[in-house]
């Protein structure tokens, strides 16, 4: 199937949120645009209790599993790179307790995109092996935990 138009998302709820209120359907690079369209969600969530914070993650992860999986099937392509909810939902995963500032939104960023683009160990793993709704959010929310890790501990030493 042919990469879908704006047009085409916004007659279908499932697809819109599956391509990130469109950033998906950037030419270039469409995870690294789905991710920064998280960026201001992520601004808004920040504010939360950590437990409301990390269920609405988890909501949204949740939610992630079927939209990942309707768009694809609806594409005929598994993980088509249009579709960047997973890339959403890992930056936000990756953020959770993260210390409040543009330099932290941007490192968090920089460290989602280096763990989601590299796959190493257990990420790569996921990526190859796990099909599906799950196996497209599984590798994000793998990079998301990666990244947290060394956004945390980044923290801890620095702050």
């Amino acid at each position: 199937m042919k990469q879908p138009s704006f047009s085409d998302l916004l007659r279908s709820p499932t697809m819109l949120l599956a391509f990130g209120f469109g950033s998906g359907l950037a030419p270039r690079a469409p995870g690294t645009f789905g991710t920064l369209a998280a960026i201001p969600v992520w601004l808004l969530l920040q504010p939360l209790a950590p437990a409301v914070y990390l269920a609405v993650v988890v909501a949204a992860a949740l939610l992630g599993f079927y939209l990942c999986e309707a768009a694809s099937e609806k594409l005929g392509v598994h993980d088509h790179s249009g579709i960047v909810w997973d890339e959403m939902v890992g930056y936000w995963l990756t953020m959770f307790m993260a210390p409040s500032g543009w330099i932290w939104a941007l490192y968090g960023f920089a460290l989602f995109r280096l763990f989601d683009i590299a796959k190493p160990q257990l990420i790569g793993w996921a990526d190859r092996r796990v099909h599906g709704g799950v196996g497209i959010m599984l590798d994000d929310i793998l990079a998301a935990v990666y990244a947290a890790v060394v956004l945390q501990l980044t923290a801890l030493f620095i702050g």
